[in-house]
């Protein structure tokens, strides 16, 4: 990201007149952050090879359309429904020339949506698939289940249990896709 915009600019550029959605944005996606480069490091002294760059990039990124939706308890007064916070933010990095940086916006809800549930719901979002396929979108996914933006947990991992009964409302798929990253990427909290 040396030869483009830094993830503090991009966050600066849209958050700075907004105090309040700046630090929850801030706070959440260093911890975002720093469990995903925590398992990405794991995960290459097992063999494998994430893009540790990206990770920290994308995840500091991931959220960046937030400040356009219509969540006033984080600070953000736009227009838009929360759930298309990511649509937003991938526009937004697309057109920064992140294309990479805005599929982890647009994939990044719950363990992802699919055309079929955003039709099925009448999501406002396009009908088409938002599911993490890379394995630096897929860590930046589940690493994001992990912590809210509510103000007063701001801080508080969630746990495991808490993380598996909100998805179960999604459906049971949703809860094996999350067991299924942990065991890949947390293997020692299946344990």
């Amino acid at each position: 990201m040396s030869t483009r915009l830094k993830p503090a600019e991009v966050i600066n550029r849209y958050y700075l007149p907004h105090p309040v959605a700046r630090t929850i944005l801030l706070v959440h996606s260093r911890l975002v952050s720093r469990r995903a480069l925590a398992i990405a490091r794991a995960l290459s002294y097992r063999g494998q090879n994430p893009d540790l760059q990206f990770i920290a990039e994308a995840a500091m990124l991931h959220d960046i359309g937030m400040i356009f939706t219509n969540a006033p308890d984080i600070g953000c007064h736009g227009e838009a429904p929360y759930l298309r916070h990511g649509i937003i933010g991938a526009l937004l990095l697309t057109d920064l020339g992140l294309p990479a940086h805005a599929r982890v916006c647009e994939r990044h809800t719950g363990v992802g949506l699919t055309a079929t549930e955003i039709e099925q719901s009448h999501l406002p979002l396009p009908k088409r698939d938002f599911l993490p396929e890379t394995l630096e979108e897929k860590i930046i996914c589940y690493a994001d289940l992990f912590y809210s933006k509510d103000p007063e947990k701001l801080y508080q991992a969630k746990s495991i249990k808490k993380i598996r009964k909100q998805l179960e409302r999604f459906g049971s798929g949703k809860v094996q896709i999350f067991d299924r990253w942990m065991a890949e990427f947390e293997p020692e909290c299946c344990r």
